[in-house]
């Protein structure tokens, strides 16, 4: 198999006499850790995040995908790999790292929608993802849903692999609404065996180049790979192009434009015709007739923004109330690289009974012939890294959540036991360290362990984070997080939020791997929807009440209800975005909401929309974003205006604080 250069693509050489790319546009890859010490990636700007980046990526199954999928992006010129658009700016997420057997491990849906918030708040104008999960339905997790709904919100392109299983099926994210799905076709333009061609992807899949494709390899090398996750990047590369030259041109970019350019223009059966013309998906990439249209600044979406949202609204509607999606399944809802296949299909459904679903890439590495890309490999013996605190910036999160804890491994859950049996005998019953109610004695009469254990922000029993103390005051917040424990546990607080730094990971005793927040003690609260209930709409009425007083009393506090059960749910994030932030202390804030409430519902009104904006007007160095809540009169829905009211918060401190009074008008 001979060597495919990125530069053979029709039009891309016309691509490139225009822009070979700008800074300003950003491109985030989901993907394995990046060598950014590769020659061919040196002078890449590729911001890199994550605990994976403390070294060098090894020369290892996900790494040596990282690399390779980046290269194509953002290959030198001056090199062996000519990058689609090197000049963009790179943005490297690490979903995906090595089994100990040396294949590519996968991540949960959850770690992917986390990622993607990440992308979105560090700027990302396109995600490339080149992976993804079989899946029979087309629809994700919730929290995956939402993600990719904000995406849609924020102008953000994705991009994803339809996947190598050879099926009519679809992958996970490939497969939601205003994502590119990409197939992989040869140099002739026919597509590859095992190029998946799913249903949806008729009219969101676009095939690209994925055999043969020449990359960076971890070792320092270059290496021919096939796969739909090597033809993904193609697309992404020509997509930051395109936005490249809107910038130039227009000063304005459009990602929704550039998607329809894209799926718009391609060769389709009707002008190279194949057997099977749905393998096509919707057609071949064409970059030939594209930049005339992109210049000119025609709008080719084929469907619009609004369908998009109605569709994920619809969804993630529909998932949080379903048994099949429940939260504490979500380890099951594993996202592996494109050239993993593994995930066995038993009557139509994927089969998830194993924690994670294992993965065996199947890409051929052409340079070493008959070697498997999950071969185990010596690490890199270099060990220099590119891993800065300017290329791996902490990230700031406020996040909601219950309080959780767990043991860390077998070895600490058994000394725990043993060292709780004597009190437990003593009072007549066994030693169960899971239990709360026996925890919080055995850390009453020994508040020194409270560091041995991992505390957990849960997101409906599902761990989102590990709470890790640090600095002076650490004492004082694992004595906070006791406290909040034990509140929990007897029924007195429904949530708490933590503000802090988000750095590292860490392995619970379940295999799970999770961020890890280091909690500023000042930005942790808790509280429960009765006190804030009573903040708003004061004591029930009495027996003597009228039953017209009881009525409305019920209707105002259901009104308080639907806004904090829409932010625990509809809204739930991981509080890694500026505007997730904002959203969140919004509902920490009982003050605010209390005041507009009070206001709202004295003039009969009641919550209709929850939105989120970035404010006009800001002090110097902050990060405001408006919340504007929505009212409307029920019994007068045609004839009154509704009402809107908004107040600000900054959150460019750890802490978020409010800005300003809270202010209301009238819109139709």
């Amino acid at each position: 198999m001979n060597a495919f250069e990125i530069s053979d693509i029709p039009g891309l050489t016309d691509l490139w006499a225009e822009t070979m790319g700008e800074p300003e546009i950003s491109i985030a890859i989901l993907d394995g850790p990046i060598d950014v010490t590769h020659p061919d990636l040196q002078k890449a700007n590729i911001i890199q995040f994550g605990s994976s980046f403390t070294a060098s990526a090894n020369y290892s199954a996900a790494s040596a995908h990282g690399t390779h999928v980046a290269s194509i992006i953002f290959g030198n010129h001056d090199s062996a790999i000519k990058g689609i658009a090197p000049r963009c700016r790179g943005i490297s997420i690490p979903i995906f790292k090595d089994k100990k057997d040396g294949g590519i491990a996968p991540c949960s849906q959850v770690d992917l929608a986390r990622a993607i918030s990440l992308a979105i708040e560090q700027g990302a104008d396109i995600i490339n993802i080149s992976g993804g999960e079989l899946s029979t339905t087309g629809k994700a997790h919730p929290l995956l849903a939402k993600a990719v709904q904000d995406c849609i919100k924020r102008g953000i392109l994705i991009v994803a692999a339809a996947g190598n299983q050879g099926c009519n099926c679809l992958h996970i994210p490939g497969a939601l609404p205003s994502v590119i799905a990409v197939g992989a076709m040869d140099r002739e333009g026919l597509p590859l065996d095992f190029s998946n061609w799913g249903d949806l992807y008729q009219s969101q899949g676009v095939l690209a180049p994925g055999s043969g494709i020449i990359g960076a390899s971890p070792d320092g090398e270059t290496v021919l790979k096939s796969g739909t996750s090597y033809a993904t990047p193609i697309v992404a590369g020509a997509a930051a192009l395109l936005l490249s030259i809107q910038l130039k041109k227009n000063k304005k970019t459009n990602p929704e434009m550039v998607r329809g350019a894209i799926l718009g223009n391609t060769i389709g059966c009707d002008v190279q015709p194949v057997a099977n013309c749905r393998r096509l998906l919707a057609g071949r990439l064409n970059l030939k007739n594209i930049i005339f249209q992109i210049t000119k600044g025609e709008n080719l979406m084929s469907e619009t923004k609004e369908v998009y949202e109605s569709q994920l609204a619809h969804e993630i509607v529909e998932n949080a109330t379903n048994n099949a999606c429940s939260l504490p399944q979500v380890h099951n809802n594993s996202v592996m690289a494109a050239e993993a296949n593994g995930a066995v299909e038993k009557d139509n459904t994927v089969d998830v009974s194993s924690t994670m679903i294992s993965v065996n890439p199947q890409g051929v590495d052409v340079n070493k012939q008959n070697s498997a890309i999950n071969e185990s490999v010596a690490a890199s013996s270099c060990g220099c890294s590119s891993n800065t605190e300017e290329s791996n910036p902490i990230q700031m999160g406020f996040v909601l959540g219950q309080i959780g804890f767990d043991l860390r491994s077998e070895a600490r859950r058994d000394s725990i036991q043993q060292h709780m049996e004597p009190a437990s005998a003593t009072n007549g019953f066994s030693a169960n360290p899971h239990d709360p109610a026996q925890m919080l004695t055995y850390l009453s009469d020994n508040p020194w362990e409270a560091a041995s254990i991992t505390w957990t922000l849960n997101l409906d029993s599902t761990p989102l984070y590990a709470i890790q103390a640090q600095g002076p005051y650490a004492n004082e917040v694992y004595q906070r997080l006791r406290e909040f424990l034990r509140e929990q546990s007897e029924g007195r607080i429904e949530r708490i939020s933590l503000g802090g730094y988000i750095t590292g990971e860490l392995q619970l005793l379940s295999g799970q791997v999770v961020p890890v927040i280091w909690p500023e003690i000042r930005c942790m609260y808790s509280w429960n929807t009765t006190e804030l209930i009573k903040a708003v709409c004061g004591e029930p009425p009495t027996g003597s009440a009228k039953v017209k007083e009881k009525d409305t009393y019920q209707r105002n506090c259901d009104s308080v209800v639907n806004f904090l059960q829409r932010v625990y749910h509809e809204l739930r994030n991981f509080g890694v975005t500026s505007c997730d932030r904002a959203i969140n202390y919004a509902a920490t804030n009982a003050l605010n909401a209390a005041k507009i409430f009070e206001a709202a519902l004295k003039d009969n009104m009641q919550l209709d929309t929850i939105e989120c904006e970035r404010s006009p007007v800001c002090r110097a160095e902050s990060d405001c974003w408006d919340i504007k809540l929505g009212f409307f009169d029920p019994e007068n829905q045609l004839t009154r205006a509704r009402k809107v009211y908004r107040f600000t918060i900054d959150v460019s401190d750890v802490c978020p604080v409010t800005v300003g009074a809270v202010r209301s008008w009238f819109v139709r």
